[in-house]
């Protein structure tokens, strides 16, 4: 392993957006390029990595995998940043959609301060606007929605009963994030609480890549013609009035066949550099 060095590296907290490599900002671009190593989430296109970063920079894998149990822990993730970054190096931090969205930064951000490193925040494109973007659902249309909240429904009994009333009449558009597994007990919940019969839900698989793949039901037909189903992750839900607009929007054709863009969560393995750099 290499000795410290006598000052201290940098770490740069970049969002890679929801898929597409394009959706790269620019300011992310000019980083990646210069960065000694990489910490990379699962959901990072493996192009990014490949094309945006240099040959002799360390690719470090620290992916997540919803509830499979597999993963990179936490503590493993802060481990990396304090070790890589006290031995002087540019350490880019790379989470998939934007850096600050349903997404462990916080422990991050402690652990950099406890140990004073050095660091920058560098948003990214969240899954909420890429997906609804790709889908051609404009999330605050006028006349449909005024307003967007981001959620999630994986602990459905954190919420009572005054919440999930009113979550059913609210006129907002509702984007839910890691919800494909409890849809069906969600949208029981809002039929329960009397959504309204002129919304409308979409389940939008793997987001902005070539895998992607859009459905959309009136809310009040999903449980009898869509209820069981399981969805690719990453899957985003939308739910509200605008989603009656996908089908006259849409631009983009609903090509996934279940195929998973981003590789599953691998057993760690030693970081090397992308390719053997002469010595």
């Amino acid at each position: 392993m290499s000795q410290p060095s006598n000052h201290t590296g940098k770490v740069i907290l970049i969002g890679a957006g929801p898929g597409d490599p394009e959706l790269l900002t620019i300011k992310a671009l000019r980083w990646l390029q210069r960065a000694d190593v990489v910490i990379a989430d699962r959901l990072v296109s493996p192009d990014i990595l490949t094309a945006y970063t240099r040959e002799s920079a360390v690719i470090i894998p620290v992916g997540k995998q919803g509830r499979s149990g597999s993963g990179t822990a936490q503590s493993t993730i802060n481990d990396l940043l304090v070790r890589h970054a006290l031995q002087g190096k540019l350490v880019i931090r790379l989470k998939g959609g934007d850096i600050s969205i349903f997404s462990n930064v916080l422990d991050e951000l402690q652990t950099l301060v406890e140990h004073s490193i050095p660091y920058e925040l560098v948003p990214g494109v969240t899954a909420a606007l890429g997906a609804a973007a790709y889908a051609g659902i404009p999330l605050t249309a006028r006349g449909y929605a005024t307003a967007v909240r981001l959620l999630t429904s994986y602990r459905q009994d954190l919420l009572d009963e005054a919440y999930w009333i009113e979550l059913a009449r609210t006129e907002d558009t509702l984007v839910f994030y890691m919800s494909s597994e409890p849809l069906d007990q969600l949208i029981s919940q809002l039929l329960k609480y009397g959504i309204g019969e002129d919304s409308w839900v979409a389940v939008i698989e793997q987001a902005t890549t070539p895998q992607q793949r859009v459905t959309t039901f009136p809310v009040h037909l999903y449980p009898a013609a869509a209820g069981g189903s399981v969805y690719a992750s990453p899957c985003l839900i939308i739910i509200g009035k605008v989603v009656a607009l996908q089908s006259v929007f849409q631009w983009l054709p609903s090509a996934g066949n279940g195929e998973l863009y981003f590789p599953p969560v691998q057993p760690p393995a030693i970081p090397t550099p992308k390719k053997k750099v002469a010595c």
